[in-house]
């Protein structure tokens, strides 16, 4: 588990990271409906990823005290998606849709690098 906290510490350097080029972005060009879109859909995926970390601590203390297993937060982290999806159609002005969506997953990505430069670092 002190791994999955390592890949979350990552993930919320990468999402400052990205937050103050999206800040940059917003503030500097033309396409301020788009960088608002990518950073509340970045917030809201690592918001879903955090809601995982915690789900699967649960988990692993359920597994080790031989307790039942619960959800691993499905539903939440699907919900969360809906209302950044949500915010973006109610509010057209201030967020693009599409980049919504994309910012969504950016945290997703940001995992699937980190897992291919750690493969390639303990090769």
């Amino acid at each position: 588990m002190l791994d999955l906290h390592h890949i979350f510490a990552v993930q919320k350097r990468a999402l400052f990271f990205l937050l103050a080029l999206c800040a940059l972005g917003w503030g500097f060009t033309p396409y301020q409906t788009v960088f608002a879109g990518i950073a509340i859909g970045a917030f809201f995926g690592t918001y879903n990823f955090w809601i995982l970390v915690r789900r699967m601590e649960k988990f692993d203390r359920s597994i080790s005290e031989g307790k039942k297993i619960g959800s691993l937060g499905t539903a939440l982290r699907f919900g969360s998606g809906v209302a950044a999806v949500a915010i973006a159609i109610s509010l057209p002005n201030y967020f693009h849709l599409i980049s919504t969506v994309i910012g969504l997953m950016i945290p997703y990505v940001f995992l699937f690098v980190e897992r291919i430069v750690s493969h390639v670092r303990n090769r």
